[in-house]
């Protein structure tokens, strides 16, 4: 999730744990907690850009992480507060990393919560950015902030913000398997065959969804609002896998196919060879758009090495797609 649910996330739970104790500095800190597994976005500074997406969401956001560094961050904060029991200071951390990883392996990234075993839960049932998640836990943490620390209303306020967001996220499961069985009536009626279909909640919200369906040579992707009437129409995007070549053995490119997930395209544009992420879908609603969220150039150095290059977006395709977007919520 964004920076800013994962902040008031992590807040509410430090609240939780140790609000009555100290504080509004358990807001603070519990903020913190929700924003250290996000620090591994770093290693696109020191990395190339598959390892960069390799260790993103990986390390950081395990329950061995959680675990080895909850007590280490509460030595260090008891170093210097005056509140110095080092038990709740190590449920506020541990408890600020997990609920962390585990909201974001709501996303469509998902996250590798059992790492060192590399298995990416990704439920893909809310957007990196909800305002329906995010707006009313905020007012609550707010009008928690305000109350004396030992307060009935306090503990109240907080408590609701985490019991309607945490309602809000079990809704979301209904909500994805609603918009699931309409793909796949849809492509039933259509005598469509294909071999797995996966849906998403399209940007800000979970009353538009997105599907890729994988057919044998080609990728569907269709969207469905619940206030569409008419039928839900899919667009083809030819695989193109035979256009990498003897690049398709390469072990860069193995990794890259494995951390997309085998959802991919591959284009040819001006001698540029581009990889296309299709879990994050498309920066346009309009039929034959080829702007991929995320699209890589694949690029080989003269030595042989292989290197992907993440292809600059547009930010006038961002301000269209937001437009086009609430017009399609409304329905087809």
């Amino acid at each position: 999730m964004d920076s800013l649910t994962q902040i008031i996330l992590g807040a509410a739970v430090g609240e939780a744990v140790l609000g009555k104790k100290i504080g509004n500095k358990a807001m603070l800190y519990g903020a913190i907690a929700g924003t250290i597994p996000d620090l591994d976005i770093f290693s696109s500074y020191f990395t190339d850009t598959v390892s960069a997406l390799e260790i993103h969401r990986g390390i950081t956001h395990s329950i061995l992480f959680s675990v080895l560094f909850a007590p280490v961050c509460a030595w260090l904060v008891t170093r210097y507060e005056t509140y110095k029991d080092i038990k709740p200071w190590s449920w506020l951390f541990f408890l600020g990393f997990i609920t962390h990883s585990l909201l974001d392996a709501h996303t469509s990234w998902g996250t590798e919560i059992l790492w060192p075993i590399k298995i990416q839960f990704a439920f893909k049932t809310i957007f990196v950015i909800d305002p329906l998640y995010t707006f009313p836990f905020l007012v609550f943490l707010i009008l928690a902030m305000f109350q004396k620390k030992t307060s009935r209303k306090r503990r109240l306020y907080n408590n609701i913000g985490l019991m309607v967001s945490t309602s809000y996220l079990a809704l979301t499961f209904l909500l994805k398997w609603t918009a699931f069985t309409k793909f796949e009536s849809a492509l039933k009626e259509q005598h469509i065959i294909y071999k797995q279909i996966e849906t998403r909640p399209s940007p800000m919200n979970t009353i538009l969804w997105s599907a890729n369906i994988e057919t044998e040579n080609a990728y569907l992707l269709g969207n469905y609002s619940f206030f569409d009437t008419q039928p839900i129409t899919f667009e083809a995007y030819p695989k193109n896998h035979e256009l990498l070549g003897n690049l398709a053995e390469n072990e860069k490119v193995q990794r890259m196919i494995t951390i997309s997930e085998g959802w991919y395209t591959i284009m040819k544009m001006d001698d540029q060879l581009l990889y296309n992420d299709l879990r994050f879908g498309l920066l346009s609603m309009e039929k034959g758009a080829q702007n991929f969220v995320f699209q890589y150039e694949i690029i080989t150095d003269a030595d042989g090495t292989v290197q992907f290059i993440e292809q600059k977006k547009d930010k006038r395709d961002g301000k269209k797609m937001m437009v086009d977007l609430w017009t399609r919520i409304k329905g087809n």
